[in-house]
């Protein structure tokens, strides 16, 4: 199993959760998170004061998939989520070695 974690713009949440529940995957975590890359901030006008902004609004999607899928889900987050503007994302896949639903105590790929 692969944890699939992927940092978005937020007005792209509802596209992505689109995109993989079209492709069968089902559940996923959702955080909203702060950061910033390359896009390094910008600043904003409040009030006619000028001030920074360092982290920006992001989220944070985590979904864990089957191996033999983890490339197909990867696939629809990057297509559903580009701009084509700086700051769009980043994606991380991670080894998942053993997962347990806690209701049923079913194991590994059966718990998904």
């Amino acid at each position: 199993m692969k944890l699939i974690t992927a940092v978005i713009k937020p007005f792209k949440l509802e596209e992505v959760r689109s995109a993989l529940t079209d492709l069968g995957f089902q559940g996923m975590t959702v955080t909203e998170v702060k950061g910033y890359g390359r896009q390094k901030g910008h600043t904003e006008i409040y009030r006619g004061a000028e001030y920074a902004v360092s982290f920006l609004p992001k989220i944070k999607i985590e979904v864990v998939v089957p191996t033999g899928q983890a490339d197909k889900a990867v696939a629809a987050i990057q297509n559903s989520a580009r701009t084509g503007q700086i700051g769009d994302g980043k994606i991380f896949v991670s080894t998942i070695e053993h997962t347990v639903r806690i209701r049923t105590g079913e194991a590994d790929d059966n718990a998904l």
